[in-house]
C-alpha cells in the first residue's frame, strides 16, 4: 500500500525472458498485485514469468485487511497469458481489467524490460495516490531527465509529442510515448477500455479520452533508463499508424468534447482553419502555374492558419486546468 492506497501494478511482457524475473522479483514494497501479461512471446518468458511469480507468492506474507474494510489479496504475482501477441496497448489493457475487478485503488505501469527502477514507480504513482491528479505519466524530456536518452530518440520524441498536445488537448505535457504511469480506480471505470487502441499508439489514444472525461493528468519527471533491451517497435509501420491514429483522436475529441458534452466555437475555427489554409495553397499554386496574381489565394491560406491559431489557444486555455507539471530541479543529481 501506499498512503493508505492498494497498489497494483500492470507489468506487459513481449520476448522478455532475459528481464522480466528480475523485474518480478525486485517489484517495490508498495506495491500489493502484479498483473504480469505474457503477450503472446515466442521465447520463454512465459517460463520466466512463472517461475519468478512462484517464488514471489511463496515468500509473500499476506497483507493485512484494507483500511476501508476490504480483504488482502491472495498472493502478489498474478501471471497471465495472451495465446497470441495483441500489442503492448492489449497487454495493458488485460492488466486494467484485472485491477477494475479487484478493485485496486492505483494502477501503475511498469516495463517487463527492466527500464522502470522501483523509485521511479514510486514518482510516478504519488501524484494519483494523493488525489492530485486521476492519471500520472512519466516524462524524460523535461531537462536533464532526457540527457541519457539517444539523439534519434529525442527527436522523434519531440515530434511526436506536439502531434499528441494537438490531439489530445493536454499542451503542457511531454514524451507521450512513456510507458510509465498510473491511473486511478475512478479514471479506470469512467474510460471505455474496449475501445482503446492495443498497439504502440495506446498511450496516446488514452490521453485523448482522458481529456474528453475531463481527467487531470501529472506530467512526472524520470530519468531514461536503457539496458539491453531490444526495442519492438517498427517506426515504418508505427508512424504512419500514429499519425492516423492522432488525427482521428483529434477530430473525435473535438466532437465529444466541444459539441456534445458541451457546446464551444473551437471546432468550427479548427474546422474553417484547415478548409481555408487546403483551398488558398491549392489555388495559389494554381495561380502560379497559370502566371496570374496568387496574392488572394496567400491571404486565404494564412487566414486559415490563424484561425487554427485561435483555436489552439482556445484549446490550450480550455485545458489549463487539466494539468499538473510535476519537476524537481534537484532531482537528478
Amino acid at each position: 500500500m501506499y498512503e493508505g492506497k492498494t497498489i497494483g501494478a500492470v507489468i506487459p511482457a513481449y520476448n522478455e525472458e532475459k528481464f522480466i524475473g528480475e523485474v518480478i522479483e525486485t517489484l517495490p514494497e508498495f506495491v500489493d498485485r502484479a498483473y504480469v501479461i505474457d503477450d503472446g512471446s515466442s521465447d520463454d518468458t512465459w517460463g520466466a514469468i512463472c517461475r519468478a511469480a512462484d517464488a514471489v507468492n511463496e515468500s509473500w506474507e499476506a497483507p493485512t485487511p484494507r483500511p476501508d474494510g476490504g480483504i488482502g489479496f491472495d498472493r502478489r504475482v498474478v501471471p497471465i497469458q495472451h495465446e497470441v501477441n495483441r500489442g503492448v496497448g492489449g497487454a495493458i489493457k488485460t492488466g486494467y481489467q484485472h485491477a477494475l475487478t479487484d478493485h485496486v485503488d492505483v494502477t501503475t505501469v511498469i516495463s517487463g524490460d527492466g527500464q522502470t527502477e522501483p523509485d521511479i514507480v514510486e514518482r510516478i504513482i504519488r501524484p494519483v495516490a494523493l488525489g492530485d491528479a486521476d492519471y500520472s505519466k512519466g516524462n524524460r524530456l523535461r531537462g536533464r531527465a532526457r540527457k541519457d536518452m539517444p539523439k534519434f530518440r529525442q527527436v522523434g520524441n519531440f515530434m511526436l509529442s506536439l502531434l499528441t498536445k494537438i490531439a489530445s488537448g493536454y499542451w503542457k505535457l511531454m514524451d507521450p510515448q512513456n510507458g510509465s504511469t498510473a491511473i486511478s480506480y475512478a479514471a479506470l471505470d469512467e474510460i471505455d477500455l474496449d475501445a482503446l487502441y492495443e498497439d504502440y499508439g495506446f498511450a496516446n489514444d488514452l490521453l485523448v479520452r482522458l481529456n474528453v472525461h475531463g481527467m487531470v493528468v501529472a506530467d512526472v519527471s524520470r530519468r531514461a533508463v536503457y539496458k539491453d533491451e531490444v526495442s519492438h517497435i517498427k517506426y515504418q509501420e508505427f508512424i504512419p499508424k500514429a499519425s492516423a491514429l492522432l488525427l482521428r483522436d483529434f477530430l473525435w475529441r473535438l466532437r465529444a468534447k466541444y459539441l456534445v458534452k458541451d457546446f464551444h466555437p473551437l471546432p468550427f475555427f479548427y474546422y474553417f482553419g484547415a478548409a481555408a489554409s487546403v483551398l488558398g495553397a491549392g489555388s495559389a499554386v494554381r495561380r502560379l502555374i497559370k502566371h496570374e496574381d496568387s496574392m488572394p489565394s496567400v491571404l486565404l491560406f494564412f487566414l486559415g492558419w490563424l484561425f487554427m491559431l485561435f483555436a489552439m489557444v482556445f484549446d490550450f486555455k480550455e485545458n489549463d486546468d487539466l494539468q499538473v507539471i510535476v519537476h524537481d530541479p534537484h532531482e537528478f543529481d
